[in-house]
């Protein structure tokens, strides 16, 4: 009789072996003469480690819990991009500053709270692995409902860094988010659940300045309803703030209520009583430093692109850019933003299921360095005056190119399938978090600083930035030749053939 095999952990077949996995045990009965089914071929191992896994990737997507993790993943890109539309002008009254040093205090808001989330991730995955998921993911939505809040009735600087920082430092949300959701799905379900967690993402980014924006200072925008209220008027930011805190702590509160804890009771007792694998030894784990320098470089490609694209199509075509309108400006992002959605939702779950992990990433590497090469090649159309050229061109370019999209879910797959056990999910997720806050931080304003050079200098005719994007693009399908095997996540018709 065979043992069942050990806890998978994301996307791992329950037969995949490596140094990692424990071997399988026989019956003693047949101990001295059965071989080890662990040492045995795929082709060989037996039907009831087949079934098994085979029952394993069966099991449906639990719905509920999916959708109570998205309401939950909604939290953090709302709260972080909420304050935008009127941070500037928080800053600007709040402080008594020259309007001139007013970019300075907002930049260094935003950049200390990425500091704040980079310096604390791994604290909170760790927390994750030894209390499990739900009390760690409630306390940081409950964190986050009350620095958030507070934010909006500062009436100082340091006030707006405190608060700020605060919320940076409940940043266990978005480790546990993600754990959850892998721990909640199979290899057959994975791309379906990190598809829905993609979008959910993508509609905070959407829902976050447009809340912001339309309930900052209500006495001012709505004078016929809020205007003469005191505490409109004395507290002009504290609406929006309060709102988002709001969902915040309905998140915290649902959450608690009706989500299920994912971390199995055995692995925590077991972690309890072993010694927890350290950040070092997880990151000498096989596999686990190349998936990460992996992920680091596609959230620098993700991160360069973000930042210059604004800039890029506010600037004047002779400058390099595309001189475009605000409304203009909207409607190219909208129209990146909506075929984001379409990719992720629609294309990527098949598309896994076809080509696997590695496929969908080898396909986006392609794609990456043509989509920058796109961007540069409608500046030269603007140049030359082929303006229908560029209207044809463009759109196209802009719903096929977001296709890369798919990019930053593959890789979070490709994690998942090295994670070497499940007592180290949350802290490898709080890793892989840390490097995108340090990025996040850095990336943006360097970036966009190399667009305003090349386009201040006219170094390339202004396309030195895409110059430097595109040989970053191209680097990575080589490094994806040093993908693991089982970060491939292939299907289950091609692993069997191998």
């Amino acid at each position: 009789m065979v043992s069942s095999p050990p806890s998978t952990v994301g996307s791992q077949s329950a037969t995949d072996v490596d140094e990692t996995t424990a071997l399988l045990s026989t019956s003693k009965a047949d101990a001295s003469t059965a071989p080890d089914e662990a040492s045995l071929p795929r082709e060989t191992q037996s039907d009831g480690a087949s079934r098994e896994d085979d029952d394993d990737d069966d099991k449906p997507l639990p719905t509920g819990q999916i959708i109570l993790l998205c309401y939950a993943r909604l939290v953090e890109p709302i709260a972080f991009f909420s304050i935008f539309p009127f941070i500037n002008k928080m800053i600007w009254e709040t402080g008594g500053l020259n309007e001139a040093d007013v970019g300075f205090y907002s930049g260094l808001i935003e950049s200390l709270f990425s500091l704040t989330q980079m310096l604390l991730m791994i604290s909170w995955g760790h927390a994750a692995d030894r209390f499990g998921r739900k009390p760690v993911l409630v306390f940081s939505l409950g964190g986050i409902a009350i620095a958030t809040a507070l934010f909006g009735f500062s009436k100082t600087i340091w006030q707006l860094i405190l608060f700020r920082c605060l919320a940076g430092v409940f940043a266990g949300s978005v480790v546990c988010i993600r754990s959850m959701i892998t721990e909640n799905s199979t290899q057959r379900t994975q791309a379906r659940a990190f598809s829905f967690f993609a979008f959910t993402g993508n509609l905070g980014i959407f829902l976050g300045p447009l809340l912001g924006g339309a309930l900052a200072n209500p006495a001012e925008q709505y004078p016929h309803v809020f205007g003469g209220i005191y505490f409109f008027e004395e507290f002009p930011y504290a609406v929006p703030t309060i709102f988002v805190g709001l969902i915040s702590a309905s998140a915290a509160i649902i959450c608690w209520l009706f989500l299920k804890e994912t971390l199995d009771p055995k692995t925590l007792d077991r972690f309890s009583s072993d010694p927890p694998m350290s950040t070092p030894e997880l990151i000498r784990s096989p596999g686990v430093s190349v998936v990460l320098l992996l992920y680091g470089h596609i959230m620098l490609l993700a991160f360069a692109y973000t930042a210059v694209c604004p800039v890029f199509y506010f600037t004047a075509v002779s400058l390099g850019g595309y001189g475009f309108s605000p409304l203009q400006i909207s409607l190219f992002m909208a129209l990146a933003g909506f075929s984001q959605a379409v990719w992720i939702l629609i294309a990527f779950p098949p598309l896994q299921a076809r080509f696997g992990t590695g496929g969908v990433l080898r396909g986006c590497a392609v794609a990456w360095p043509i989509l920058f090469f796109v961007a540069a090649l409608g500046n030269l159309f603007l140049r030359q005056d082929w303006k229908l050229t560029f209207w044809v061109v463009g759109p196209i370019s802009i719903a096929l190119g977001s296709g890369i999209s798919m990019a930053f879910t593959a890789i979070q797959l490709a994690l998942n399938d090295v994670s070497p056990s499940p007592t180290t999910l949350g802290t490898l997720n709080a890793l892989a978090l840390t490097l995108i806050s340090g990025i996040r931080a850095v990336a943006p304003a360097a970036f966009a600083s190399l667009f305003a050079f090349g386009a201040r200098t006219q170094i390339l005719d202004g396309y030195l930035i895409w110059l430097v994007q595109i040989i970053l693009a191209m680097a990575l399908l080589p490094l994806l030749r040093w993908l693991p095997a089982k970060a491939e996540g292939k299907p289950k018709s091609q692993r069997g053939s191998e």
